[in-house]
């Protein structure tokens, strides 16, 4: 009876598709189960088995294995309880807690797939899924079976057998990382035409403000930058303090460029700087993203602004760095010592960013260097990704570096250990992305800055112009 219900089942309407999935996609997403809709899921048995194999240990991976597990039993229990026909007439796909719209149907290999169907892909793991998806395609002609997996070669092999094979895209904010927003707006040339007449504006705390109506304002979002180049005068930069309907203030910045607004000894070099030490000085702003290619300066000017804000402020009580631990080349091994040793290796751009922000010691003698050094260590504490669970950083100067690294999920328990007073910053390139299944499309530092934008606590720049020296802007170009 279920086997003639399940064949019922799984002949269904060609309109819906029967997606099988690779165990790689359950590791990364675990929700993966709810994000297809009205579509049906197959999952083969050797897909559970990999499941079980991944779920022990601390690591994320094995999180995400556990969760899955955890998912799949409330789905079965629930379908049970309801007295419907067995799990191989299918398990109706019901989200928890109605976070997500799916409402297709979970199959689970219920028979044995006979390996003649492709008998040169019996070996490995891969292999037998593949088969499956074959078995799936030969059997239901008029549905559309498609294998979902983050595995390149995977995919390539299905395609080389004329199966349906994709990735999985439903984590990523953007196909295109040139989208991603930029935090700065360049206004047109005749702005000061269309808009000066009859613009609002008045002086407020040593800034002036700008009312400016029409379309343009409907294109602007909180904390943005705006600026307007100008041969003749000087450049307009401003920042995009309220949102009305149909109208928004601008706000002017206040310029870092000059020596006499220097932080810690730090002038900004670019435009994008400026916009940055702006954003990084607000108290208002609790949350800033910077991304950039090496040598745009965003470790230098964070260090810089929390240092200024933390020792000299009082601002907050304790800069903390933290970033994820993933070597560049082959893994050196366990590292000895406490867990700020253990990060020692790893923080090398602070060490050298602080010699950077330290020149004024070098005349003060070997005393005068070690206590500056003294404060400095009193006041940044290096800290583990690994043991953020659970935190609440008070009155913090919270600084995540390599941010591109981390996954959606990384990002959020990173930023919501956020207490009161706390300010958080994240640093990354989205061209050095060294985690397996991460793409810029679906970074943790692409996901932050999509969804918080135009939050008014909250701003975003994207460095530009390297200013390391000559030879490393030449390198990134063309290298």
């Amino acid at each position: 009876m279920n086997a003639k219900v399940a064949r019922r089942r799984l002949h269904a309407p060609k309109a819906t598709r029967l997606f099988v999935l690779d165990t790689n996609v359950l590791l990364h997403d675990p929700t993966s189960l709810f994000r297809f809709q009205e579509h049906d899921i197959y999952l083969p048995i050797l897909v559970l088995e990999e499941l079980d194999d991944h779920k022990k240990g601390n690591s994320e991976t094995a999180r995400n294995a556990r969760q899955v597990s955890r998912f799949l039993d409330e789905l079965i229990n629930r379908h049970i309880a309801q007295k419907n026909n067995g799990i191989a007439s299918g398990i109706a796909l019901m989200p928890p807690n109605g976070a997500f719209q799916a409402t297709g149907s979970l199959f689970l290999q219920t028979d044995v797939i006979p390996p003649s169907t492709l008998p040169f892909l019996a070996a490995r793991a891969d292999n037998q899924i593949l088969a499956i998806v074959k078995h799936l395609s030969t059997q239901y002609p008029e549905r559309d079976v498609f294998l979902v997996s983050k595995d390149i070669n995977m995919r390539i092999k299905a395609q080389a057998l004329s199966l349906n094979a994709e990735d999985y895209f439903n984590d990523k904010v953007l196909e295109d990382s040139d989208l991603l927003y930029t935090g700065a707006t360049e206004l047109p040339q005749n702005f000061w035409d269309t808009h000066g007449k009859g613009m609002e504006s008045w002086q407020l705390g040593g800034h002036t403000l700008y009312r400016i109506v029409g379309p343009l304002a409907e294109t602007l979002h909180l904390n943005e930058m705006v600026y307007l180049e100008r041969a003749s005068e000087a450049p307009f930069y401003a920042t995009v303090k309220e949102i009305g309907e149909g109208n928004v203030v601008l706000q002017t910045i206040k310029d870092y460029t000059h020596a006499k607004n220097a932080v810690w000894g730090i002038t900004a070099r670019n435009r994008e700087q400026n916009f940055a030490l702006n954003l990084l000085m607000n108290p208002e702003i609790d949350l800033v993203t910077l991304v950039g290619q090496a040598g745009t300066g965003k470790t230098l000017l964070t260090l810089a602004a929390g240092l200024m804000l933390a020792i000299e402020f009082k601002k907050y009580s304790e800069i903390i760095i933290t970033r994820v631990t993933i070597p560049v080349g082959e893994d050196i091994g366990f590292l000895p010592g406490t867990e700020e040793e253990k990060m020692t290796p790893w923080m090398g751009a602070l060490e050298d960013n602080l010699e950077v922000l330290q020149p004024a010691v070098e005349d003060a003698g070997t005393w005068g260097r070690a206590a500056t050094n003294d404060v400095l260590s009193a006041y940044i504490k290096i800290k583990s990704l690994n043991f953020m669970r659970g935190r609440t950083f008070v009155k913090k100067f919270l600084i995540i570096d390599e941010a591109q690294n981390l996954t959606s999920k990384q990002m959020k328990t990173l930023i919501t250990r956020a207490g009161p007073g706390t300010k958080v910053v994240c640093l990354g390139n989205l061209a050095q992305i060294d985690t397996p299944y991460l793409t810029e499309g679906n970074s943790g530092l692409t996901y932050v800055v999509d969804r918080m934008k135009g939050w008014k606590h909250a701003g975003h720049i994207t460095l530009a112009r390297g200013e390391r020296s000559r030879l490393a802007d030449h390198a990134s170009e063309m290298l």
